[in-house]
């Protein structure tokens, strides 16, 4: 998939504060101009004009994230590396932890919106690793860009006036206002339309509050999950088996079948349980193909890909959630021999690259493209295919 970061340069000119794309014809977003365009927008949303005013007046894009827009991980990264990075022993570890720690939170949490702890606190983990990595980009900046450059400007418009209308409204102050690079933030990276719409205060201090209050998040993403339609009681399906010869074209995840068709297909779960054929409405997905685990999803795993529109992402929640309350792996192993490292064999694999002399900075078990860079050196001299990519083979041939 091409990026921005593929196209030709990108400059900024300084007396316009344009973007320019050399070798091509001229392509200006006047930052300036499109904030002052947005100024009637946000008078009409009851922004101040005092607020606006004050974080437009000297605003300075962040172009980088103009790279981010073509390349996010859950449609660009192999499914068995996406889970691997995100489903491993440690955040099982971590988020049983913390099922502990916020347990008495969690169990207001679901009374009064009908949510599990085992979800909310997946969700919590693949987002932000239990608030501790939620992002640092400060948001104005990021979307300010975004709603003047690039793709989809009207929506991140909005988003860059709901974020002026958060620090208006007194909520969380700019300062703190820190996430991804698309404007997502606080312990369960709620957009900030999102934030306006389903936050609450569930620590009862008077602030709707994501980025500094564990309850407040956790009480969000139960919020947001129940308006979604979240059925309580109701698993997000389960892992099955395929006959020999099963007919893949009927997979989908909004192909949905009565339980007593799949089981007519003969379809069994794959833990060895009978599969009720009753009339309830479920979808085979086949994340990986028709060599890889097969799933009959339901409702909530709707719900939980209503988060993060992306079925990978949807199904690293599920399966997070799964292993909190004592689940194992996927019975079916994904169809690779070189399956997707932890965080923990990430750390490891990049202590072998400092040693052989990368400067890729701490092993902190995110691949970024220092690390990517020194992985394709390494195979080259190996005779790998020299794609970066961080894998068992790799970390293996490495040595110890």
């Amino acid at each position: 998939m091409k990026t921005l970061a593929q196209h030709p340069l990108l400059r900024l000119l300084p007396a316009a504060c344009a973007l320019t794309f050399a070798a091509a014809p001229a392509i200006a977003y006047d930052f300036p101009g499109c904030m002052a365009r947005m100024r009637g927008d946000a008078v009409k949303r009851g922004i101040s004009s005092a607020t606006f005013d004050k974080y437009t007046a000297a605003f300075a894009p962040d172009l980088s994230v103009l790279d981010f827009l073509d390349a996010q991980p859950e449609f660009t990264t192999p499914i068995w590396d996406y889970l691997a990075g995100l489903v491993d022993d440690e955040r099982v570890a971590d988020g049983r932890a913390m099922l502990d720690e916020w347990r008495d939170v969690l169990q207001k949490v679901e009374a009064r919106y009908g949510v599990d702890a085992a979800t909310v606190v997946a969700v919590w983990g693949v987002e932000s690793n239990f608030g501790r990595s939620p992002g640092k980009r400060p948001l104005l900046t990021s979307l300010g860009t975004l709603a003047c450059a690039g793709r989809r400007q009207d929506y991140f418009r909005g988003e860059f006036l709901s974020t002026l209308k958060i620090i208006d409204e007194g909520s969380i102050p700019a300062e703190r206002l820190n996430g991804s690079w698309a404007g997502a933030f606080g312990q369960t990276q709620f957009m900030p339309s999102t934030f306006l719409r389903l936050a609450v205060d569930f620590d009862g201090d008077g602030r709707r509050d994501l980025v500094d209050s564990a309850p407040d998040a956790l009480a969000s993403t139960a919020n947001f999950l129940n308006k979604g339609g979240w059925r309580s009681g109701e698993t997000w399906g389960f892992e099955v088996v395929l006959p020999a010869g099963f007919d893949a074209s009927v997979a989908g995840r909004k192909n949905k079948q009565p339980m007593a068709t799949w089981v007519a297909r003969g379809v069994k779960r794959a833990d060895g349980r009978a599969l009720e054929a009753d009339g309830t409405a479920r979808a085979l997905l086949l994340p990986a193909g028709r060599e890889g685990p097969a799933f009959l999803v339901g409702k909530n795993f709707d719900v939980i890909y209503g988060y993060n529109a992306a079925e990978s992402y949807a199904l690293a929640i599920a399966h997070l959630s799964d292993r909190l309350r004592g689940g194992g792996e996927f019975r079916t192993p994904w169809p690779t021999d070189d399956p997707g490292l932890s965080r923990a064999a990430r750390r490891e694999l990049q202590k072998r690259l400092i040693a052989r002399g990368h400067d890729i900075g701490d092993p902190d078990g995110m691949i970024g493209e220092k690390t990517r860079r020194a992985i394709a050196e390494e195979q080259k001299k190996l005779g790998f295919p020299p794609n970066g990519r961080a894998s068992r083979k790799i970390l293996a041939a490495l040595g110890g």
